[in-house]
């Protein structure tokens, strides 16, 4: 595939992938290159490219099974054409500050249902996996949810009303990891989501994100004083200075100030059970802001495949 002729703005994106050629010729150079593959059994002993209608299928001479291009990704089972996928993964990927399922509605001229369900799909797409930092490495925490007084009378009526009245009612714990660079725009996230701030799941969280030998940075909740010999630790106390040398955790907190005007601004409101989809997708945006949109939306379409969330496994309030 010659990248040269792939669309570098979002204007050339939708006229490029207008055409229904272009976007399967698109997909299935970015899934197989030169060969294409059975979806199901992975053989290369397929038939002819056989065109009905809408619809480019291969048979496959080993298991005898029929397949396009979207089997066995994310765009699996969709009525909807590739010339509204594509455009919309270029959108959510390179929208600094996200796009709301209603603006991708209107947008793409389907539902705000269907268009929710597109958009995390393609947050499936966008997560890079459970990589680690190293080297200066900043961690910190922070809690994601709303205002009482923002609780519908349903959520009112399952709380305590002392937690309404002062406005105290459980948010949501998220965890970051910021690995430093020297070179600008180079500097990494990673982000879980926590049961508490208590000393295990933050103990686990640096552990499962930094590796040994590091060098972190931490505030001065004391959760991090029990990380272990394996870390140069040093934390600073905000109640005292916010920066010591090179001891602060600055670079988090400007990017959970990002990540909360994404989440407050045109989310308006996410759901605890699918907030670990939206921090993908912010952490997958800022860990990719230095390259241009061509290539975030190349990076991204390499992951759709191997990857499916259907209706089902979405709304069964519990991480797919």
């Amino acid at each position: 595939m010659n990248t040269e002729e792939l669309p570098k703005t979002q204007l050339e994106a939708i006229r490029y992938f207008a055409d229904a050629d272009n976007c399967h010729t698109f997909l299935t150079a970015m899934r197989w290159g030169m060969q294409v593959r059975c979806a199901h059994c992975e053989s290369e002993r397929i038939g002819k490219l056989v065109v009905s209608g809408k619809r480019r299928l291969w048979n496959c001479k080993v298991c005898k099974k029929q397949f396009t291009a979207k089997v066995g990704t994310i765009f699996e089972d969709s009525p909807l054409g590739l010339d509204k996928w594509l455009p919309a993964v270029w959108m959510i990927v390179n929208a600094k500050n996200g796009v709301s399922s209603c603006e991708l509605a209107r947008s793409l001229g389907v539902t705000q249902k269907t268009a929710w369900h597109m958009g995390h799909r393609i947050r499936l797409a966008m997560q890079q996996g459970n990589f680690q930092v190293a080297g200066e490495v900043e961690a910190d925490e922070t809690f994601i949810g709303g205002v009482a007084g923002n609780l519908s009378k349903a959520e009112r009526a399952s709380r305590h009303a002392e937690e309404i009245e002062t406005g105290k009612y459980p948010k949501v714990p998220v965890h970051g990891v910021l690995e430093r660079s020297a070179e600008k725009g180079k500097s990494r996230v990673a982000l879980t989501v926590l049961p508490s701030t208590r000393k295990e799941p933050i103990v686990g969280a640096v552990h499962a994100r930094v590796r040994p030998g590091s060098k972190v940075f931490t505030d001065s909740l004391r959760s991090y004083r029990h990380i272990g010999p394996a870390y140069d630790h040093e934390f600073i106390d905000h109640t005292i200075t916010y920066a010591r040398g090179k001891v602060h955790t600055n670079g988090l907190e400007n990017f959970w100030s990002l990540l909360k005007r994404t989440l407050g601004g045109t989310y308006v409101q996410v759901s605890p059970e699918h907030l670990f989809r939206y921090l993908d997708e912010q952490s997958t945006r800022f860990n990719e802001r230095s390259t241009d949109d061509c290539t975030r939306f190349l990076s991204s379409m390499n992951r759709v495949s191997g990857r499916r969330l259907t209706w089902n496994a979405l709304t069964a309030k519990q991480p797919a």
